[in-house]
């Protein structure tokens, strides 16, 4: 009975609402990163094989692609150490707030790191809704063109040319407007569609803003996390200072 009541007691001290953010933390910067560095590999091979096959015109693209790709590198490695913080964090401000150690005194530098993670989750749950939206950009361009072959291929558009039919990226301001061919119309859309890069690029891409949306939640859920744990924190310091004599 004494082993039991002590596991009960260990699993009492469990930050649980910190332990579901740092996975769905995890699994998500994992997919949004993951799928974000292929899905930019097959863009760029789809703008030089169909929309821009001079190497000048999109140079700057690649670029910027080839920097984002970069800065993927460095969310992942950044995340996946600030998730093990914030769960450690979440233990002990956890073992603070239930008192499983009779002998443990808050700290003002325990609360002060409370303080700082509450708000720097705060600040990065706000950037990471610009990354959910910025993510939601590419999904919308890929679905314009996959729309637009999906209705040339149906028996209920009755068409009178589908050659007249076209998708230009240059209005997106992917490519400059000098780029050749800039356009692709009717069949040669068709087939582009049909490859094997925009597909996967496509649906890589509704993975990686899935990715994004994921890790919005689970910094919201350590936001509600440590903000409840810091505000007891700080609640039991003021009973401290209160009935020391």
């Amino acid at each position: 009975m004494g082993c039991f009541e002590c596991c009960i007691k260990c699993l009492g001290g469990v930050p649980y609402a910190s332990l579901v953010a740092t996975i769905l933390c995890f699994s998500g910067v994992a997919l949004f990163c993951g799928c974000g560095h292929v899905a930019l590999t097959g863009t760029v091979t789809i703008l030089e094989t169909h929309f821009s096959k001079v190497t000048t015109d999109h140079a700057m693209l690649t670029n910027v692609i080839q920097l984002m790709q970069y800065v993927i590198y460095g969310i992942a490695s950044f995340f996946f150490l600030y998730g093990i913080i914030l769960l450690a964090e979440g233990f002990y401000t956890t073992s603070a707030v239930k008192e499983l150690h009779s002998e443990f005194k808050t700290t003002i530098c325990g609360r002060c790191i409370s303080g700082m993670f509450v708000f720097l989750t705060y600040i990065l749950g706000v950037a990471w809704l610009g990354v959910f939206g910025f993510s939601a950009v590419p999904v919308f361009l890929f679905y314009n063109m996959w729309s637009t072959c999906a209705a040339m291929k149906s028996p209920m558009a009755n068409l009178t040319n589908i050659d007249s039919i076209c998708v230009d990226v240059r209005q997106y301001g992917i490519i400059p407007w000098n780029a050749t061919p800039g356009k692709a119309c009717g069949s040669t859309l068709g087939d582009i569609c049909n490859t094997s890069e925009f597909y996967l690029s496509y649906h890589l891409y509704i993975v990686a803003c899935a990715g994004a949306g994921a890790t919005v939640i689970a910094l919201l859920i350590y936001m509600m996390a440590t903000t409840y744990n810091f505000a007891v924190l700080k609640f039991k310091s003021r009973e401290d200072c209160c009935t020391k004599f």
